[in-house]
């Protein structure tokens, strides 16, 4: 009678451990499920990545040589600074947003390392007063720490570069706001000195390799009053004026010194020098510098 009792509770054991094996291996079909999924999803992503790799390519030689078509490129690219370019099919499928800015709206980051060219003696005074009036304006720790920083990566460009970024050694110089942004970045890490980010760089400083001129016309307001000491309230209501009388006559009549600046100046001269950005694919971009008719320094970004 005992034996009849216990019976079925050996087979009720027996549900419960085949139970908790199925469970199991549920569990790590599930757990290999996901892990296959995300391979799968990371595979597409890189497919997807490829593909709009290929598809920049493609436009970036149709983009170029479009622009080698133009005789005329001042008036060209006059416009193209004034406005994004947007391309798009009829249907949708297709559309590409072309924008283009002056490449040497600033002071030339670069001109920091020529101290020692007489010929450039200008160019180094420039940059110079310029570093050191926007380091005391916002009160840094150690500006000189960051001047060495900054021309350790003109001169050598090796010691902070990361391997992704080594490409840049080889352009000897600093290119992009992205490379001298991560000088900045390196530099608040080490001397823990927030107040660097809150310097806006880009409106002082252009990063060109080779620019010994500054398109002012496109410059900024915070530039051009820095330059031709004029109040920053004054350039920006000379900005926005239409039709806006020329930086000549601008700086002339509120008793700036044109020519003191001259030879900083591009003038009417037209630079060909500029930096464009394709955006594409519903996230994705690349950007290039188009030179005296030549392009250089593709750089490709994924989605974000």
């Amino acid at each position: 009678m005992d034996k009849m009792q216990q019976q079925p509770l050996v087979i009720r054991s027996q549900k419960g451990f085949a139970l908790i094996i199925t469970l199991s291996v549920l569990s790590v079909v599930i757990a290999l499920t996901v892990v296959l999924l995300s391979y799968f999803n990371e595979v597409r992503e890189d497919a997807d990545t490829t593909k709009a790799l290929i598809q920049a390519d493609v436009y970036y030689s149709d983009i170029v040589g479009q622009f080698n078509k133009f005789a005329k490129k001042k008036s060209l690219f006059n416009q193209l600074y004034r406005r994004s370019v947007p391309l798009r099919t009829g249907d949708g499928r297709f559309s590409m947003v072309l924008r283009c800015n002056p490449l040497s709206t600033g002071v030339n980051i670069n001109w920091l390392a020529l101290e020692r060219g007489e010929k450039k003696q200008h160019l180094f005074q420039e940059a110079q007063l310029l570093f050191d009036t926007l380091a005391q304006e916002y009160n840094l720790e150690d500006p000189d720490r960051l001047l060495e920083m900054i021309l350790l990566e003109i001169g050598l460009g090796k010691r902070f570069v990361k391997p992704e970024q080594s490409r840049l050694i080889q352009k000897n110089g600093i290119i992009s706001y992205q490379q001298f942004s991560g000088i900045l970045n390196r530099y608040e890490m080490e001397v823990d000195d927030l107040k660097v980010g809150r310097v806006p760089w880009r409106k002082y400083f252009s990063f060109s390799l080779k620019s010994e001129k500054i398109d002012a016309e496109y410059s900024s307001a915070e530039l051009i009053s820095f330059l031709f000491d004029i109040d920053l309230k004054t350039v920006r209501e000379w900005k926005r004026s239409f039709p806006k009388p020329s930086l000549v006559s601008f700086v002339n009549d509120n008793a700036g010194d044109y020519n003191g600046k001259k030879n900083l100046l591009a003038g009417s001269t037209f630079l060909g020098e500029s930096r464009c950005s394709v955006n594409y694919g519903g996230g994705y971009k690349f950007t290039f510098d188009y030179i005296q008719g030549e392009a250089k320094y593709f750089e490709f970004y994924g989605k974000h």
